[in-house]
């Protein structure tokens, strides 16, 4: 797809160590050497002088309308790309208005490398005019901080971030730059090697734990897998689906797990948790060896932890050995890159039990209790939306959302058959996410379809980005999910609070075609069910971005459901 306006290319930094030069200089020249093509961000006072470095260099900046949006989309291009999404904010108000995307990007381990501008060294404390103690706010939701007192430091230190954030079990690390070093003159030599003595991640896992997990696999009568993020961050897609096929152990994926696994597949038994389907949570309830790749058993997943998984062995894959045990009892630890871990136990498959019966069973399952949802004529009706743009864009598209109802549907009816195709906010649940994210999904993956599944209440909260699009006519399509509600709220208002619909009903909206047209968007209301598939054509062959607000049924709920307190035999709403 093509993507107008100007995109300079990041320059490239060649014979430059050994240089005297400004902090600025300096950070522009380590983002040139760490390979950053894009770089999301906001000027302000304290950070002016590294702007002033980039706009002598030319690095590719995108600039944000407010300092959310750039944080989520360095965000979305982490999570599309693979590689650190950059962040440059100034201090006090701009480093504060990211600690939302900071905290997101830590519990959804996705690499970041922040930079805020903050007050001179001279006045750090002294409650300076834009001065805030981003250190101290963001210590808690961040893989690491630094604060960078002397400029000789500051090569060091943004080789250490990078390599933080990208090694073991990925995260945000920020990096708050005093103005004063900023503009102090320093030599640049960024070919030291990382040396962080009390840091070494284990990548590789143990071979007896690999024994251990596989013998345990050959014991087995019901096995199946978990599959979660760390498979995609670790590239293992391939591996996992090798490795399933060759024992021929059903799947099942996390929220932030979805294509890991082909949807498709026959092995698959869809998303866990709760709105995770019959088939996908039983089958952990009844396992007899659960296998968890890359999932830290949220408890969205596990429901009541009483009744999760009672009968199974749990053997867990983490490249971060904080999750081990954490929240469930497990007796297969294997602490390694979930990738480097299937490749070892496809080393040792050859020998493999024989669950065709659980199969059959699991399969039984899905054939009587499927998704399902009443289809009318009447109304255009979210799961068929979804299911409508699953076909329009051949499965191929990069889905992006916010939290709530829309992002249930969304996992339920958009099958992601392949990695690295679902953008969503997982564990801090961030209204406001998932449109900025498309943004930088679309620059992860320029020639990709981009498709921001949006509720109508989150896109409110970052719809200024809209002026991305209309500079650089960034070809992101917009569906809004309109059910002129805070969706998921007014459900759990309805079923748990007696219908006491307090301040989750929105009964006037803007007019949200006349603001797509006021930045020169494409815009186009959808209240006729049979002209949902031609709109989204229409929208997807348009070579800009286009904003489609859908009108659906305004009281369809999410089924089916754990509710809280519940276990995974307790699924409500598994049929009509």
């Amino acid at each position: 797809m093509k993507m107008e306006g100007k995109m300079a290319e990041t320059p490239t930094q060649e014979n430059d160590a050994y240089e005297e030069v400004s902090g600025s200089s300096m950070l522009i020249k380590a983002l040139a050497r760490e390979k950053v093509d894009v770089i999301f961000g906001y000027p302000g006072g304290a950070i002016l002088p590294t702007y002033d470095e980039i706009y002598k260099t030319g690095i590719r900046h995108i600039l944000a309308r407010h300092e959310q949006g750039a944080i989520h989309a360095a965000e979305g291009y982490a999570r599309v790309s693979g590689k650190p999404g950059v962040c440059v904010v100034t201090s006090g108000p701009g480093a504060t208005n990211v600690v939302t995307g900071i905290a997101d990007a830590m519990i959804d381990s996705l690499p970041l490398v922040v930079i805020t501008g903050q007050v001179a060294t001279s006045v750090i404390g002294t409650d300076a005019f834009q001065e805030a103690d981003v250190v101290g706010v963001t210590m808690p939701i961040t893989k690491h901080n630094f604060q960078v007192r002397e400029v000789s430091d500051l090569p060091r230190v943004i080789k250490e971030a990078f390599h933080i954030a990208t090694t073991g079990r990925p995260g945000p690390v920020l990096i708050d730059l005093p103005k004063d070093v900023s503009v102090a003159s320093g030599i640049f030599n960024y070919d030291e090697e990382v040396d962080l003595p009390g840091y070494h991640p284990t990548f590789v896992p143990n071979k007896l734990q690999l024994k251990k997990l596989q013998d345990a696999v050959n014991q087995a009568e019901k096995p199946v897998i978990l599959a979660g993020a760390g498979v995609l961050h670790a590239g293992g897609a391939a591996e996992l689906l090798e490795y399933a096929e060759t024992q021929k152990i059903p799947v099942a994926s996390t929220l932030l797990g979805l294509g890991a696994f082909p949807g498709q597949h026959e092995l698959s038994l869809g998303m866990a948790g709760m709105h995770g389907t019959y088939t996908a949570n039983m089958a952990l309830h009844e396992s007899d060896l659960l296998i968890s790749i890359g999932a830290r058993f949220d408890d969205r997943v596990t429901g009541n932890l009483k009744h999760f998984a009672p009968t199974a062995q749990i053997a867990h894959i983490d490249v971060d050995p904080a999750e081990i045990g954490k929240v469930v009892e497990t007796q297969i630890p294997v602490v390694g890159d979930a990738r480097e871990a299937l490749k070892g136990l496809l080393e040792k498959s050859e020998s493999r039990g024989d669950f065709s019966a659980w199969r059959k069973y699991l399969h039984e399952l899905q054939t009587e209790y499927p998704l399902w949802y009443h289809k009318d004529e009447e109304t255009i009706k979210p799961q068929r939306l979804i299911e409508d743009i699953f076909t329009a864009t051949d499965g191929e598209a990069v889905v992006t959302t916010d939290v709530g109802q829309h992002q249930m549907w969304a996992a339920q009816y958009y099958h992601f058959n392949k990695p690295n195709r679902w953008v969503t906010s997982g564990g801090l649940g961030t209204m406001g996410f998932g449109f900025p994210s498309a943004i930088g999904a679309q620059f992860a993956e320029p020639e990709t379809p981009v498709v921001a599944v949006i509720g109508d209440a989150g896109f409110q909260m970052t719809a200024q980005e809209m002026s991305i699009l209309q500079e650089l006519n960034l070809p992101v399509k917009i569906v809004l999910v309109n059910n002129a509600s805070l969706g998921m709220v007014r459900q759990w208002q309805q079923l748990f609070y007696e219908e006491r619909y307090s301040n989750s009903l929105f009964p006037i909206q803007p007019d949200f075609v006349k603001m797509a047209e006021a930045y020169n968007i494409k815009g186009e209301k959808v209240e006729d069910p049979s002209k949902v598939k031609e709109a989204l054509q229409e929208a997807l062959a348009h070579n800009g971005p286009v904003l489609l607000d859908v009108r659906v049924t305004a009281d369809e709920n999410v089924y089916p459901m754990i509710a809280p307190g519940k276990g995974h035999q307790e699924m409500e709403g598994i049929k009509p």
